[in-house]
């Protein structure tokens, strides 16, 4: 036990390390670069400055995703454990946080690298934005601060904290923490949303410009430039992204847990844990597209040029390959579902409906990712009548790509409700009806749904985007609520055929859910590039221009060769944490078997 505690002493000394390295980094620059007028760039040996940037900066997110989106949903595990006093929970959520430790560290220590290279290579960007942004990145270093020592008290605290008076307080502990890691994440998200919209909006939602157009000298309030055009958008989606996120990565630690253990205990454990991992990336990738929605909206209402670059020109192809990662998320989350009712008897009851379901998901992702205007030979246009196939053409209009979105996700939400059901028989005398009234619904909601997108090929650009698909979303959200309202009732007090066989889930099915992380991790990076590309040879948007040697969009094929080494680095770094747990759980299990052989030799 002496060397348990010492360990946890030595990552503790070893985080305020760190932490210490970080707030150097962070404010003693920031402190400088109020000087640092004269220099506008230094270059970065080798790859360049904004290669640089770029890696930290995804590494930074990619890891403050994760360890902002695992305590949100760990504490609401740790919540039902106890009301339901089943312990598996609270070891569950125990061990989510475990690996929120391990990425802690490097989550500040590439946040620390972020700083010092935007220091370093964009001394008088810096300069403009800390004067405008100066008092929220001292309010972001406090409120890091409260986050580490909430995370040290959150994690440590759990063995001590298990009386039903200090899980009250270990629970508010885990509000805290979810409280301090949003705050992070809103007050970071002001800065980066302000280089690409640079406006507040007044009560019509129209953009107002917060700098002289003339010198370009800050004209607005501090918090004008917080909460500017696109800050609450990107504020929801990055949200929901993250709780997704954390989800598909502790899925994928699950999995990896689960191919190399050697008991059926272990082995039930990870299971159970991999299906909770990928329920709650489904919860987040559910309504991720609306919210993707809403923030594309939100850019085309600022700039409709932006808009346009975005969907309909410069980056076009981008959002095609992103269709076809959300559509293997999609398509794998079901697969993982599908083959998750093989652990459930009775489960293939819904087995004859599994290749409709997936044929409707095949087809509305066939739709989703095809272009607008096709590559072609001057003899294959010629013969079309133009860059557009005159049929497959409409695929490529928003209009066509929002229904089969909703679609998919009605669809998606069908397949769980199957999971959900199997096995069980609901006790209530209104069953019959109940599935008539839920069949309805959807019936009703993929009716309406088709026919507004229709309507959409006929009606002005603004009308589709104010009123047609906004409709259609509130639709699919309301059949969310509404069925799972029903469903819930009809079947609280079901009759069980057979508990779930946690454990015999194929090593397939597990490397799908390891598909699933790398595939939203190549996501994120994508949009990114987008996000950040979308200003092109601007470091504010229309305010501060890029002259800089990199002040170029990079093209497709090297923003993906970019990324590509970011996922490498990533989860070389994932794995090395998942192996440092694996072997601290193998040196915990020899030392409780040490002593409990040292306590039966002094019986």
């Amino acid at each position: 036990m002496r060397s348990i505690r010492n360990s946890s002493k030595n990552r503790l000394a070893l985080l305020f390390g760190l932490l210490a390295i970080y707030l150097f980094l962070v404010v003693v620059p920031v402190a400088f670069t109020q000087d640092a007028t004269d220099t506008e760039y230094r270059a970065f040996p080798k790859i360049g400055s904004r290669n640089a940037a770029w890696i930290a900066a995804q590494l930074h997110l990619l890891f403050g995703s994760f360890i902002l989106g695992v305590p949100m949903f760990a504490v609401v595990i740790e919540y039902v454990g106890m009301r339901t006093k089943d312990k598996r929970y609270d070891k569950m959520a125990q061990e989510f946080i475990k690996l929120c430790m391990g990425a802690f560290s490097t989550t500040a220590l590439m946040g620390g690298v972020l700083v010092f290279v935007l220091i370093w290579c964009y001394p008088k960007v810096m300069n403009k934005m800390t004067g405008i942004f100066g008092p929220t990145m001292i309010f972001y270093v406090f409120l890091f601060f409260g986050e580490t020592f909430t995370l040290y008290l959150y994690s440590y605290g759990w063995d001590r904290m298990q009386g039903k008076v200090s899980k009250m307080w270990h629970l508010f502990l885990g509000v805290l923490l979810n409280v301090f890691g949003t705050a992070i994440m809103f007050v970071s998200n002001a800065w980066l949303t302000y280089q690409t919209s640079p406006a507040t909006m007044d009560s019509r939602h129209k953009p107002i410009p917060l700098h002289n157009e003339e010198t370009g000298e800050f004209i607005g309030t501090l918090w004008q430039a917080v909460n500017n055009f696109t800050w609450m958008p990107v504020n929801i989606h990055r949200l929901i992204g993250n709780v997704a996120f954390g989800g598909a990565i502790v899925g994928a630690y699950a999995a990896f847990r689960f191919l190399v253990a050697k008991t059926k205990e272990d082995k039930a454990h990870y299971d159970w844990m991999g299906y909770t991992g990928n329920f709650i990336a489904l919860c987040g990738l559910i309504p991720l597209p609306f919210a993707g929605y809403w923030l594309g909206r939100d850019i085309y209402k600022f700039n409709q040029t932006m808009g346009i670059n975005m969907m309909g020109s410069l980056f076009s192809w981008l959002f095609i390959i992103q269709a076809v990662m959300i559509g293997v998320l999609f398509i794998g989350a079901n697969y993982y579902l599908w083959s998750g009712m093989t652990r459930i008897k009775g489960g293939e009851v819904y087995a004859r409906l599994r290749p409709y379901m997936v044929g409707i998901i095949v087809i509305c992702v066939a739709v989703w990712m095809t272009p607008r205007t096709l590559i072609a030979t001057a003899g294959e246009k010629a013969a079309m009548g133009g860059p557009n196939h005159p049929l497959i053409g409409y695929f490529g209009l928003m209009t066509a790509k929002n229904t089969v979105v909703n679609l998919i996700i009605l669809t998606t939400f069908l397949s769980f409700l199957f999971y959900r059901r199997s096995g069980k028989t609901p006790a209530v005398g209104w069953r019959k009806a109940g599935n008539i009234i839920i069949s309805g619904i959807f019936g009703l909601a993929v009716a309406a749904i088709v026919t507004i997108g229709l309507i959409g090929f006929k009606v002005e650009t603004d009308f589709r985007v104010e009123v047609l698909t906004p409709v259609q979303v509130l639709i699919a959200l309301a059949v969310l609520i509404l069925v799972t309202a029903i469903d819930l009732i009809m079947y609280r007090k079901a009759m069980r055929s057979s508990d779930i066989n946690w454990g015999q889930m194929s090593d397939r099915s597990q490397y799908v859910l390891i598909l699933l992380a790398i595939t939203f991790t190549s996501l994120m990076g994508l949009m990114g590039y987008a996000r950040s590309g979308l200003r092109e040879n601007w470091h504010i948007f229309g305010v501060m221009p890029d002259t800089s040697p990199d002040a170029f969009t990079p093209l497709l094929a090297d923003a993906v060769n970019v990324i590509a080494v970011i996922i490498v680095i990533f989860f070389a770094l994932v794995g090395f944490i998942f192996w440092i747990g694996l072997w601290g759980d193998k040196k915990k299990a020899k030392l409780a078997n040490l002593e409990a052989g040292n306590a039966v030799g002094d019986d």
